[in-house]
């Protein structure tokens, strides 16, 4: 039985979502501890209800990234855990710290990566014309949002999305990929080969859009291009 620790700064959809799978589907894995970098972070309450152990280390009372990773870290060792899952958790992690978890520690960005790194990348995905948009799953290494990549799902940019639209349409996406991801690495079917991983058995790392999906986006667009130019 393997521990999870999942970390969170707010609502913590895709840790709910990891909750859920976990208890629904059996894993041999068990979510040992939520930890939240701020006192209001609304998925306390919801791992709470759940019987699950919450804490929290506002990074706000500590000097620096460095005094905040060190304290961060005492608090997950001390559930033993075999995997932390970042979900959510908008700190940049020290090298030393993402080192202490290397090779075990995921974390989920709204892009396909390598694409649009950081933050607003729905709006950057827009702005440059992209016809696809997506999110990854990947191992955290030291550079920021980058590492081996675990699965990743890709949805369409439909004509008149703005970011808001187009971050729902992936974060559902994103509710499916990241269970799925902590599943293969709880029962031991991830494995690391420089930057890439290894499933075994071998299955589709990746979610794309079902055909009706599709249809439904080149229709509207064929309609508003039939109505620009009537």
């Amino acid at each position: 039985m393997k521990n999870l620790v999942i970390l969170i700064s707010g609502r913590g959809s895709n840790m709910e979502a990891i909750v859920r799978a976990c208890a629904q589907e059996a894993w041999p894995a068990r979510v040992a501890a939520v930890i939240a970098n701020r006192p209001d972070a609304a998925g306390l309450a919801f791992a709470a209800s759940h019987g699950i152990a919450t804490a929290v280390v506002d990074h706000r009372q500590y000097p620096d990234r460095a005094a905040f990773d060190s304290a961060l870290a005492q608090v997950i060792d001390g559930f033993t855990p075999d995997l932390v899952v970042l979900a959510g958790f908008m700190r940049v992690l020290t090298e030393g710290f993402v080192q202490r978890y290397s090779g075990r520690m995921l974390n989920i960005h709204p892009s396909l990566l390598p694409s649009f790194p950081g933050l607003k990348t729905h709006e950057k995905a827009i702005d440059a014309g992209c016809r696809v948009h997506g999110a990854t799953v990947h191992f955290v290494t030291p550079t920021l949002d980058h590492g081996p990549i675990v699965m990743q799902s890709v949805v369409p940019v439909r004509t008149g999305d703005d970011a808001a639209a187009l971050a729902a349409r992936v974060l559902k996406t994103e509710h499916v990929i990241y269970p799925r991801a902590v599943r293969w690495f709880v029962e031991g079917r991830l494995a690391l080969d420089g930057e890439r991983v290894t499933l075994t058995p071998p299955e589709a790392q990746w979610l794309f859009p079902d055909e009706a999906d599709v249809q439904e986006n080149t229709q509207a667009s064929a309609q508003t291009h039939a109505g620009e130019g009537a």
